[in-house]
């Protein structure tokens, strides 16, 4: 069988369905072929169901300060972890639904291809037994847990990755985390927080990619005290009686399973693009335009996580807007890429926002932070541990970027990205509105000291040539809890 489209869209997730959005306000002469299940990485198996388990290991872990509220009597709270898990799993089955409900369910067998696709040239693909031709092609077929190839074939029963972790009936009763990024701490405090024995282990560093130093440190005190975090050594992983032992320098455990966190590498092999003879990048992506997502001089598109750099459905679904407006006119949008914000939501949530530490230059850029341990709300909440820390420009006063580990860090990170994507300076910053109790005084007060920094009188001779004050007056100290 042989069928012409004006766009073919390889991949129903996120991109792929918003390149759709913008293709049917031009023509009905299109088909999306997906080759895995429906519904969405994120719905399926990453952003959802992963804060579905966090907010239920969270909600569970408060109950140890419960005697501190003057809660107390009757009997002690016990999870049922089974029932905790099918809890996950019908949540999942909700965003699933969801997504399914308002694009493929509309969807008709002319339209809709659930066959894997593979490339013959810029414009032919064959479809299980159908030969596809299109005007232009999205390819957006996202990501997948990467898991090196000797472990799989050594280790592949004791292997877990988001991928299969919300499948489980029962949690094992110790699991070894490899890879400290995002999803490694993120799931790994979940687990210890709903009864498992987890040790976290990684060759770097650091945690989560943070690239601050003092925020890194602040981290790992925070995350080290409520399980162990083994770093910079290469994990080594052998099987023993019980399941498998891991060593990490000279430091080892025996665990029942390995929660692998390693990343997420595009879904690209079975495509054949190397079929475009185009110039390729690391793991067999296709280098493509960064603004029109374009590959080389052809007609293909690249979108989303297939695309490489780090998962975010936000982007993703940006990206799958321009590739579907470009792959239908013959004048060409570009994607811009918004001020760059990176949030995990461990507990206390880690954020980056705007430039990275790396681009950080004491020549023309000041720091200034704030712990959160006399923050008011946050000592109300029993959640004052963590540092933020604000970048900004020395020469114009503008916010640049941030680092920070904190209580509900996803709400601060928000709004200096806002700042940062306004070109706002800390002085402008500084004239909005803040409450209290919040813990957006956090900000404040870093706000205040930043612009001290900037205001710093010039010393010539030794002497000030002016005086300004540095802001309101720190608020002392306290015991962090």
């Amino acid at each position: 069988m042989k069928k012409h489209v004006d766009v073919a869209v390889i991949g129903a997730g996120h991109a792929g369905l918003n390149a759709i959005k913008e293709i049917l306000k031009v023509t009905d002469d299109w088909v999306l072929i997906n080759g895995g299940p429906l519904g969405t990485t994120c719905a399926r198996v990453g952003c959802m169901p992963s804060k579905v388990a966090i907010h239920l290991a969270d909600s569970y872990k408060m109950t140890d300060k419960l005697k501190r509220y003057g809660v107390s009597g009757g009997e002690e709270l016990a999870l049922d972890r089974p029932a905790a898990l099918e809890h996950v799993r019908d949540l999942r089955d909700t965003f699933v639904d969801l997504v399914l409900a308002n694009t493929t369910d509309e969807m008709d067998g002319e339209h809709l291809i659930e066959e894997y696709a593979e490339l013959l040239d810029p414009h032919r693909l064959r479809v299980g037994e159908r030969e596809i031709t299109a005007d232009a092609i999205i390819v957006a077929t996202g990501a997948r847990s990467v898991v090196p190839e000797t472990w799989r074939a050594e280790f592949a029963d004791g292997i877990l990755t988001v991928d299969e972790i919300f499948e489980q009936e029962e949690l094992p009763a110790s699991v070894a985390v490899i890879g400290l990024g995002p999803i490694g701490l993120e799931i790994g405090q979940a687990l210890h927080r709903l009864g498992v024995a987890v040790t976290g282990v990684d060759h770097g560093e650091r945690v989560s990619r943070i690239q601050d130093p003092a925020v890194n440190r602040a981290a790992l005190d925070i995350f080290q005290r409520e399980f162990p975090l083994w770093l910079a050594h290469e994990p080594q992983i052998e099987r023993c009686d019980g399941g498998f032992r891991v060593r990490s320098g000279e430091r080892e455990v025996v665990v029942e399973k390995l929660f692998l966190a390693l990343g997420r590498r595009p879904n690209l092999a079975r495509l054949r693009l190397d079929r475009l003879r185009v110039p390729m990048g690391d793991h067999g992506v296709p280098i493509c335009d960064p603004e029109t997502l374009r590959v080389g001089r052809t007609s293909v598109y690249l979108a989303g996580d297939a695309a490489g750099g780090i998962a975010n459905l936000q982007r993703a679904a940006a990206q799958g807007r321009i590739a579907g407006w470009n792959s239908v006119h013959r004048r060409k949008r570009s994607w811009r890429a918004h001020t760059p914000m990176a949030i995990v939501f461990s507990e206390p949530n880690i954020a980056c926002v705007g430039m990275e530490w790396s681009r950080f230059d004491e020549r023309s850029m000041v720091v200034a932070e704030q712990r959160f341990g006399p923050v008011g709300r946050a000592l109300i909440m029993g959640q004052n541990r963590g540092l933020l820390r604000v970048y900004a420009e020395r020469k114009s006063g503008r916010i640049r970027g941030a680092s920070m580990v904190g209580p509900r860090c996803e709400h601060l990170a928000h709004l200096l990205a806002w700042a940062i994507e306004q070109n706002m300076t800390v002085k402008q910053a500084l004239a909005m509105p803040f409450y209290h109790p919040v813990i957006e005084e956090a900000l404040q007060d870093t706000l205040q000291e930043l612009n001290g920094e900037l205001t710093k009188p010039k010393m010539r001779g030794g002497f000030a040539t002016r005086w300004i004050g540095a802001g309101r007056a720190s608020i002392g100290s306290a015991a962090q809890v």
